[in-house]
């Protein structure tokens, strides 16, 4: 199948860490037709041969988990193109559209990895020239939009041009092999699906956590608004929807997406009021991470002397429907935190009477980690098997451990590679709709009122540490703790 792969920003960050890297992986691992193409385009002065030598030196400063030679990266410099373009203008639009034209591939995927300011007025460009016909397909990264009245701004400027099956809105965390398998755990199996409810679970935690600051990007992240836009409105409210979603009748896109927005229409709403006692919001300080000093928020390239941009958000929500009432389901985000790690934590309800000796108030639960590898752990209680006398019949906690790693080896594929052959297959079921979007919105909207009207709600947290104390307050006062205090 010819096709053709358009990435706009292609010499940004996510293009060269992220995009051009799952492509390559997806070229090495025979997934991409011989007679596909792939544009990178930007405003830097490059041609297709400068760009190629700029793209192996970014290559050569990543690290792979399956080494490239350089007969396999020649090979795929074979499907490369360059087009120098100032994407804002309508000349630009138009060279776009004859580098297209030059040939009727089956689909053309053109990839918006550029400021999501930039959408409304990029795609009301591609429909002028003609690039909005059936063949087209438009993927948005995130964020989309500031607050619900910016994204719904930017999706009735893309929905004008485009039709719903041509938009791909991105959240790379529904393409993890955990999230794929947290589906396929639930509904693949029966198991669980039994247990999955406020009968059996008590709590849910999802965690989110970046040892790393904002990096070379203080300015952009002190004016896009922090962690509670940046992170979760998008990816964790999306991983939520994964765990609490009923059994969709099919994979059908639509199907999967009507069981998430559900979910999202079913979260008890937060009234300002709410904010004080249910969300917790926090910003890093100097402090020690790995041995060695790192600075404060305020201290960062770009970021203001004053800023009260949250980098930490922990916020407590409920689910009002008959499988989740009463069920805390506990978020947290954060960077500069002690260690670079995504879980989400099911905890199972204690046995009703306990008749062995064991660790008191141990619960059964199940973990489904998504970075730094991803893998999925029962915990479980089993009988000592040593000889100790103080030990024999007591009961001790156990893992049973699935390292998909280890299970599939190079057989697994990273997110963003499997999402970009979903959008080359024209699939959608990984792809975020915008009612969702809308409805995730809606929720933390009173958040970012409640947080605009009061900044003294910012709570400072020393850089290496779990975030501010106020967090583990948010869950004790469920009896609950997040995994590193257990």
């Amino acid at each position: 199948m010819a096709f053709d792969l358009v990435f706009l920003g292609g010499t940004g960050d996510l293009a060269w860490r992220k995009l051009m890297p799952a492509v390559f992986q997806a070229f090495r691992h025979g997934a991409l037709p011989p007679e596909g193409r792939v544009l990178a385009s930007s405003r830097e002065d490059l041609d297709r041969a400068g760009y190629c030598t700029w793209l192996r030196a970014k290559f050569d400063s990543l690290s792979w988990d399956e080494p490239f030679t350089d007969a396999e990266f020649q090979a795929f410099v074979g499907m490369l193109d360059y087009l120098r373009l100032d994407i804002t203008k309508p000349e630009a639009h138009q060279a776009l559209a004859e580098w297209v034209n030059q040939r009727s591939a089956e689909s053309v995927v053109i990839y918006l990895a550029v400021a999501p300011a930039l959408f409304g007025g990029l795609v009301t460009g591609l429909g002028r020239v003609g690039l909005n016909d059936r063949r087209v397909r438009v993927v948005l990264e995130k964020p989309l939009g500031y607050d619900l009245a910016s994204a719904t701004a930017i999706n009735d400027a893309v929905s004008a041009v485009l039709q719903e099956y041509q938009i791909f809105r991105i959240d790379h965390y529904l393409g993890k092999q955990s999230v794929q398998n947290l589906m396929a755990l639930r509904f693949g199996n029966s198991l669980f699906e039994p247990l999955w409810r406020r009968e059996w679970i008590e709590n849910v935690q999802i965690t989110i956590a970046e040892d790393l600051g904002v990096e070379q990007r203080g300015g952009y992240y002190d004016r896009s608004g922090g962690a509670l836009r940046d992170m979760m409105q998008n990816h964790m409210l999306q991983l939520l929807c994964m765990v609490a979603m009923e059994p969709p009748a099919s994979e059908d896109a639509d199907a999967v997406r009507d069981e998430k927005l559900k979910v999202l229409r079913s979260l008890k709403p937060l009234t300002v009021a709410d904010v004080a006692s249910n969300v917790i919001r926090g910003q890093y300080r100097a402090g020690r991470i790995q041995g060695g000093t790192v600075p404060g928020y305020r201290e960062e390239e770009g970021v203001a002397a004053n800023s009260t941009t949250e980098t930490f958000v922990a916020l407590r929500a409920e689910i009002q429907n008959w499988r989740w009432a009463g069920v805390p389901f506990f978020l947290r985000t954060g960077k500069r935190l002690a260690q670079r790690t995504a879980d989400i934590v099911v905890n199972f309800r204690a046995v009703p009477h306990p008749i062995f000796a064991g660790p008191a108030g141990y619960q059964n639960r199940l973990v489904i980690r998504l970075q730094p590898e991803d893998s999925i752990e029962l915990d479980l209680l089993a009988k000592a098997s040593n000889r100790s006398k103080s030990e024999q019949g007591r009961l001790v906690p156990v893992s049973l451990n699935l390292d998909f790693k280890e299970a599939f080896g190079t057989q697994t594929i990273e997110a963003y590679e499997r999402l970009l052959r979903k959008v080359l297959a024209g699939r959608l079921d990984l792809f975020v709709r915008f009612d969702e979007q809308q409805a995730a919105w809606r929720y933390v909207a009173p958040i970012i009122e409640a947080w605009s009207s009061d900044p003294e709600s910012l709570r400072m947290y020393n850089a290496g540490s779990w975030g501010p104390p106020a967090s583990s307050g948010l869950l004790a006062r469920d009896g609950a703790a997040w995994p590193e205090e257990r």
